[in-house]
């Protein structure tokens, strides 16, 4: 019996998936929990595994679509399915043949006495009647669901043009959305009949974008216009629509062959030829962005099709053999020029804005003494790596001080509700990181990281850093945090004014530690003296709805004090 495969659950607040790679065939046979195809999401890039044994007799997602969670994307049927699956089609072409065959024979019937010498006038109706698209009505190309909250795309180009043959899968168009700029497959295999939406407009979801002939009329295409020149003289499709004919006669001529000439390869002109393989606007794009030459790069994809990883593994390797001092270099690609921004690069606009609206966000900063965590650092970082693994650096110190100031301070570990004016007051304190990747920002959780002490933050730290640039993050650990801490001091910032992880009602963000003069109070020295200090700032974005400045000043005097305190030796083991 057939199983249904749909888009699995990939996270909270995560509504849709993008299909990257078909990792089987249709035909292929599958066992339970073997990887069947890698989906990515604004968040992570994950295998999804075959749900049960079986043959893979159907894929109803495209490489590079996007659905929601809960989609039917493939049919995977047992060894017996997979026969029945393989006649569907023989099915199909027979109903197909059966439907002209029944015309014909009313005609006659209807038209007998007078023309029972016309034995052949039966058959001639037959292509006149498809004299729309080849082979029937043909199959409407509609615009397909793109995402969650989508609700138009912009044809940004046709990559067939009016009579070219296509097959079913292969690129028809190119889309462009807010969210995502995507390819269009063609749902069947046949002739371009008819082009309704041009390059540059946009229009909603499910509209009618193209008309594809049959499978028959796909083979027959070149011989069309001698097929409808031929069934013009009839009597029988004079109530028919003869423009139809007329329009496409126009439309499928010479471009095909233009079309061909200028690609080399079939392709449509403007595609990127560098490969056998389809290039999608989005590697070249992510291929721009790293400075990648895709002649040089392998693609991995269906039929050699280079994807986004390809690219990514290029630039990290580009990157790996640049071992000669960095020179200094002018960046020349955007310099005097004007441009729109990227529909993407819109709608990251939008969202920054509406969590500023949302939240009645104010920051403060406090200035943090921690000389005492640097000698702890000296002292004990080469044992503390051996012991637990990972690199002692001052972000742990800084993740344990916030979380006990959760603890101390619920009003910052909280969430509003604005539909019904309510706050909910975290049990639990799940730790959001910011993380700077590749691919964007992304904030993976640590989950109740108010029981770990400071190895075990250390260690959590480091193993959702590390696998957020390699792409290996689980759905689930990217959602659910309560409060946010993020670094720049790793790119030298002294501080910043973070923007607050909605919905939550704070985020902490920590500068660099620099070494200055600073006036402490020394009693053997008899009062103030200037000395050298490892210095921080921490600066806090709150929710002005919930915490006021002075909740959010208490906040970070407790984080203040634990830090310039120092007293962490039993978790580092010198007690």
């Amino acid at each position: 019996m057939p199983t249904s495969v749909s888009m699995p659950a990939l996270g909270e607040s995560v509504t849709e998936g993008t299909v990257t790679q078909w990792l089987k065939n249709v035909g292929d046979t599958v066992e339970v929990d073997e990887p069947l195809l890698e989906v990515s999401t604004d968040k992570v890039d994950t295998e999804i595994p075959s749900p049960v044994a079986g043959v893979l007799t159907k894929i109803l997602v495209d490489e590079d679509e996007t659905v929601e969670i809960g989609a039917e994307i493939a049919v995977i049927g047992g060894e017996g399915d997979s026969a029945d699956a393989d006649t569907a089609p023989a099915a199909e072409e027979s109903a197909q043949e059966t439907e002209p065959e029944a015309a014909p024979e009313s005609a006659p019937a209807a038209e007998e006495p007078a023309q029972e010498a016309k034995p052949e006038a039966a058959p001639e109706p037959a292509p006149a009647s498809d004299g729309s698209d080849s082979d029937g009505p043909g199959t409407s190309v509609t615009i397909p669901a793109l995402g969650e909250s989508v609700t138009e795309g912009t044809i940004t180009q046709w990559l067939k043009s009016v009579g070219d043959t296509v097959e079913e899968d292969e690129p028809l168009l190119e889309v462009s959305t807010d969210k995502v700029d995507t390819e269009i497959p063609s749902p069947v295999a046949g002739v371009l009949t008819k082009i309704l939406v041009e390059e540059d407009e946009t229009v909603e979801i499910g509209a009618e974008i193209a008309i594809i002939g049959g499978g028959s009329g796909s083979a027959a295409g070149p011989t069309q216009p001698e097929a409808e020149a031929k069934s013009e003289p009839e009597p029988a499709p004079a109530a028919q629509s003869a423009p139809a004919p007329a329009a496409r006669e126009q439309d499928a001529g010479a471009p095909s062959v233009d079309i061909e000439t200028l690609s080399g390869t079939g392709q449509a002109s403007g595609t990127d030829a560098v490969t056998e393989a389809y290039v999608t606007p989005l590697v070249r794009k992510l291929a721009g962005e790293h400075s990648v030459d895709l002649s040089r790069v392998s693609g991995t994809g269906v039929g050699g099709r280079i994807r986004k990883q390809d690219v990514l593994k290029a630039a990290e390797a580009q990157r790996s053999t640049a071992a000669a001092p960095r020179k200094v270099t002018s960046d020349t690609s955007v310099r005097g020029r004007t441009e729109k921004l990227s529909r993407l690069r819109k709608s990251i606009a939008d969202r920054m804005v509406e969590s500023l609206r949302v939240s009645a966000t104010t920051t403060q900063v406090i200035e943090v003494d921690v000389s005492k965590i640097a000698r702890l650092r000296d002292q004990v970082g080469t044992d503390f790596t051996k012991r637990e693994g990972v690199e002692l650096s001052f972000f742990p110190f800084f993740a344990q001080a916030a979380v006990e100031a959760l603890k101390v301070h619920p009003k910052v570990n909280a969430v509003i509700n604005a539909a019904d004016q309510t706050v909910t007051y975290h049990d639990v304190e799940n730790l959001a990181v910011s993380v700077d990747t590749e691919r964007g920002l992304l904030a993976p959780v640590v989950k109740d990281a108010g029981s770990l002490n400071l190895g075990g933050l250390a260690r959590g730290l480091t193993d959702l850093t590390e696998r957020a640039h390699t792409g290996k993050l689980g759905p689930d650990e990217l959602g659910g945090g309560t409060f946010s801490i993020s670094e720049t001091g790793h790119t030298g910032a002294l501080f910043g004014t973070p923007i607050i992880n909605q919905p939550q009602v704070a985020i902490l963000e920590t500068g660099a530690v620099v070494k200055r003069p600073v006036v402490v109070e020394d009693e053997a020295m008899g009062g103030e003296v200037i000395a050298v200090r490892s210095m921080v700032y921490l600066s806090m974005a709150h929710d002005h709805r919930l915490i006021d400045s002075a909740d959010a000043g208490r906040f970070l005097q407790t984080v203040k004090e634990r830090l310039e305190e120092g007293a962490f030796e039993g978790d580092l083991g010198l007690s």
